[in-house]
């Protein structure tokens, strides 16, 4: 991913990698974005180690961004509408560790706002009872996913619908 020290990193899961990455790279101040596999300690892992849910690493998709376009607050905003965050063990469909809902923070800062803005959503009692159940991790080593798992929908000439929409 770019290393221009201007823009910032981001990390997320939420789902399939090719949805999250379809909505997080049409927000505008999004540089790029890669699908890829983190949080678990097997290395260089590939799509069928990681579906079999045995790797510890979920499907996560990391972002590039230009801080004077669009916030991290923002980018968290986005996060938390295109997916449910109440669902542990996947979303929708997607079943499996490899499917969880993570925010990967990069910095304290990035911590901190994870926090608070997961700490918002649960009051705003948005889901009735149900907990969230998003876990907010420190970023760990990012394995970039096989070619073809990249910009998926884009390359098909395919939109998305995320998770989230299919539910409401």
């Amino acid at each position: 991913m770019t290393d221009d020290p201007t823009y910032r990193k981001a990390t997320f899961a939420a789902g399939c990698f090719w949805d999250v990455e379809a909505a997080f790279r049409n927000l505008a101040g999004v540089l790029e974005t890669v699908v890829g596999y983190t949080g678990g300690p097997v290395p260089e892992p590939g799509y069928d180690q990681v579906a079999s849910g045995t790797t510890g690493h979920a499907e996560a998709v990391g972002v590039v961004f230009d801080p004077a376009v669009i916030s991290y607050e923002a980018l968290l905003d986005a996060f938390w509408k295109m997916h449910d965050p109440t669902q542990g063990g996947g979303q929708g469909e997607y079943t499996g560790p490899q499917y969880r809902s993570v925010i990967f923070y990069h910095d304290a800062e990035q911590r901190a706002a994870a926090t608070t803005s997961r700490d918002r959503l649960a009051s705003e009692n948005r889901y009735g009872d149900l907990p969230i159940l998003t876990e907010i991790l420190p970023a760990t080593t990012f394995w970039p996913a096989e070619e073809c798992h990249q910009q998926f929908y884009a390359k098909c000439g395919q939109s998305f619908v995320t998770s989230r929409q299919i539910w409401e």
